[in-house]
């Protein structure tokens, strides 16, 4: 027997309304969140592909400036610049930036750096600083590929034994230094082996003094 309110109305039919307007509220909030997530997704990958965009143009970046420094250390070995007072304190102050000197030995501060920066060939990741000269130490025994590669000469002298095999090249006039500069003497490009730099070679730019 059906059930009646106290109206007379039945009680029944009304049961598969609610259930029905219970369904249709969770199929609109199914609806609807899913129309949200949707949107939202889409922003959210955004996010994540700028960020990651970010990263790798900040990535390319820091990449891009590592190169361009190193190829300033290796350009001051070749003397491109000459040597000068100037020239050897820019490089100073930039190598400063990026490690700390070993001055344990040959009486030079050599600094060992994170990044490649060699050419040509000639592998380095090391900054050379002594007396009046600058340069990058390249692995190996590699003093005679750098005097083909540079066009460097044989040295008359063996710096009193601490060079086993040299060779340099004075650069020409024009990019030596004003007289009185640094004293009497000349810039050189210069491929130096030596018991003191074990299985490393020097190159550099050097002011020689006469």
């Amino acid at each position: 027997m059906q059930q009646r309110s106290p109206a007379g109305e039945l009680l029944r039919p009304a049961m598969p309304c609610i259930a029905a307007m219970e369904g249709a509220a969770v199929f609109s909030w199914v609806k609807r969140n899913h129309k949200e997530s949707s949107v939202r997704e889409p922003k959210s990958l955004c996010r994540g592909t700028l960020a990651a965009c970010v990263c790798i143009a900040a990535l390319q970046a820091g990449s891009l400036m590592a190169a361009e420094t190193g190829s300033k250390f290796y350009d001051a070995a070749l003397c491109e610049p000459p040597y000068s007072m100037t020239s050897a304190t820019e490089i100073y102050d930039a190598v400063e930036e990026l490690a700390k000197p070993d001055t344990s030995s040959l009486g030079a501060a050599i600094y060992a750096l994170p990044q490649q920066i060699g050419r040509d060939g000639f592998e380095s990741n090391e900054v050379f600083f002594a007396n009046n000269a600058v340069g990058v130490l390249i692995k190996g025994h590699r003093a005679a590929d750098l005097a083909a590669k540079y066009d460097l000469k044989p040295e008359a002298s063996d710096l009193m034994g601490t060079s086993s095999q040299g060779y340099a090249r004075t650069l020409p006039p024009d990019q030596q230094l004003p007289v009185g500069m640094l004293g009497p003497g000349k810039v050189a490009i210069v491929a130096r082996e030596g018991a003191g730099l074990g299985d490393r070679t020097l190159l550099a730019c050097e002011f020689v003094a006469d």
